[in-house]
């Protein structure tokens, strides 16, 4: 008979400042429990017997007055009388140490029957809360548990965690929490609307919806979350008050300009960084990322490509998120062309291909209108509108299944909504851009609706939709984000529910859309009775010798400050 495993616990932060924490037992746990309590906030009261022999740490928080020794048996009252005033004298938790087991279950039973919150040690099935082994770097903390599996374990698991990230990343929490409160006082509330959820949810559906003209006070907060999305964890523990400064003053102050040289004409690389994963790119961009003198980035550039970039050299990540796109865009080809006036090699990283929905073929005839188009180079990357169904095991084009494959967007020129392609039964179709209006873009596919003029087209729109043939809702699709990244997420189910599902599971740019049957040629249907699947995780190049793009390349740099750029 198959056991189920009991339900994993609901992690919470608990504010606990002047809460009272009752401690029962007087070893070396005690002392750690009290000093938990400490560093949260609270005061720890421990009730033990004047005989009882106390840790010498314990002891000594007892000596210098950070633990209250209430010196007696504890009796059920304790619970009820040694709290705060104003909650009539409860205690706010307990925590039992050190006990015998007929203590123990006394303990856990009074508290669970007044909804006290209680921790009994190793013996999970009489707690209602665990402490986790936490990592703490100022605001920044790091919990992991087993669930009651193998205290040393999550121990482990933590250092581990801990010891990959960068250091001073806690500290830029703090400068950037200061900036979204400055930005909150100084914009009104309407900014703080749009970063209202919760650490654990995390972005919802709309992450990435356009914002009008209406929504101006919006934007900097918008951008503010895109820095903390899509920046390098490196580059955002690196961050400065100066920096902290120029992104607050960004949307009210003009990019700084710097004078032409007169050393010549430079260069500009425009150059494709691939879907995520570093190893993708091509070494002619790994190439170029290793000499540029100036490196512009767009916001979708994953973080493990950026952290190839040498420290030396300046970056530029792009202020572009839907409804800003025009502005980051004439900003990006502002600096780009001083670069290059001032006789620098300037690479231009984008996501993908640069000429695969990357404004790449603007790019190049804006240099051309300035008599520089020959100052221009342009590398093709692999773009994820081919490279994610096959790193998600969907071929886009499968014999007697799909014999075409057509790339779309789903959100045309300012938001609007472009002509959505007809019904081929054997056309595998992906869509960039389109997550953020998902239940528009379904709509579009399975019903004929009346779409607003494009700009130079001959016949009206609405004459067009007459004769186009309707995707059915039971039609195969899956949303794949992060492709190729390591929390690379798909989402396999139908149009019938997969703006459901988007909404539910929340969203994690950039990701795309994948419809037609060869969505489930490999994979195969979903269970009966399910309307999704959620599949975590990439895992496509575990295993592969030598495939580091650093293979073959001797880099020797002086390590410098790293640059980091409002624009």
């Amino acid at each position: 008979m198959e056991v189920t495993p009991p339900p994993n616990a609901l992690l919470v932060g608990l504010q606990t400042q002047n809460n009272i924490h009752l401690v029962i037992g007087t070893n070396p746990l005690a002392a750690a429990r009290c000093a938990s309590s400490r560093a949260a906030g609270a005061s720890p009261v421990l009730v033990a017997p004047d005989s009882a022999d106390l840790h010498y740490s314990l002891q000594s928080k007892i000596d210098d007055g950070s633990v209250t020794w209430h010196k007696q048996e504890f009796q059920d009252e304790d619970i009820f009388r040694l709290g705060r005033p104003e909650v009539d004298g409860v205690v706010d938790a307990v925590f039992v140490t050190s006990a015998a087991k007929e203590l123990q279950v006394r303990v856990s039973s009074l508290c669970k029957r007044n909804r006290i919150p209680v921790n009994v040690v190793d013996a999970p099935e009489l707690c209602t809360f665990a402490l986790l082994s936490t990592h703490v770097d100022g605001p920044l903390q790091i919990g992991v548990t087993t669930n009651g599996r193998g205290c040393k374990l999550a121990s482990r698991i933590r250092r581990e965690i801990a010891s990959s990230l960068p250091s001073n990343l806690g500290p830029a929490c703090a400068r950037l929490g200061n900036l979204r409160r400055k930005i909150i006082d100084t914009d009104g509330e309407a900014s703080s609307s749009h970063t209202s959820l919760d650490e654990a949810t995390g972005q919802d559906a709309q992450f990435n919806k356009l914002v009008s003209d209406a929504d101006a006070k919006t934007r900097r907060m918008r951008w503010l979350s895109q820095v903390c999305e899509y920046w390098p964890l490196s580059k955002l523990a690196s961050i400065t008050d100066a920096d902290i400064e120029s992104l607050f003053a960004s949307y009210t102050a003009p990019s700084p300009t710097s004078p032409s040289s007169t050393s010549g004409p430079g260069r500009l690389i425009l150059a494709g960084s691939g879907p995520g994963h570093p190893d993708l790119l091509t070494r002619a961009t790994h190439k170029a990322i290793l000499t540029a003198d100036i490196i512009l980035a767009d916001k979708l550039v994953p973080a493990g490509v950026l952290e190839l970039i040498p420290r030396r050299t300046p970056v530029h990540i792009a202020r572009k998120f839907p409804g800003n796109a025009e502005k980051a865009q004439e900003e990006l080809l502002s600096s780009a062309l001083e670069g290059v006036q001032a006789g620098k090699t300037v690479l231009r990283l984008k996501q993908g291909d640069p000429f695969i929905y990357g404004r790449g073929g603007e790019e190049v005839a804006f240099f051309q209108e300035r008599g520089l188009g020959h100052r221009v180079s342009v590398l093709p990357g692999i773009t994820s509108a081919l490279s994610a169904p096959l790193f998600s095991g969907i071929p886009s084009t499968q014999r007697d299944v799909a014999d075409q494959v057509l790339i779309c967007t789903g959100t045309g020129k300012k938001g609007a909504a472009p002509v959505p392609p007809e019904f081929v039964p054997t056309r595998t179709v992906v869509f960039l851009m389109a997550l953020h209006r998902i239940t528009g873009l379904v709509k579009e596919l399975t019903t004929l609706v009346e779409l607003e003029p494009v700009e130079g087209q001959e016949e009206p729109v609405e004459k067009k939709q007459l004769t186009r043939a309707l995707w059915p809702l039971s039609t195969p699709c899956a949303v794949i984000e992060r492709a190729s990244c390591p929390d690379q997420r798909v989402i396999r189910t139908t149009l019938a529910h997969v703006a459901q599902a988007i909404e539910q599971e929340g969203s994690r740019p950039p990701g795309l859309l994948v419809v037609g049957n060869a969505c489930t040629f490999l994979g195969g249907p979903l269970e009966k009775g399910r309307s999704w699947s959620v599949e975590e995780g990439f895992r496509g190049l575990d295993g592969l010798v030598g495939s580091g793009l650093d293979a073959g390349l001797e880099v020797t740099e002086t390590p410098a400050p790293v640059a980091i750029a409002a624009s």
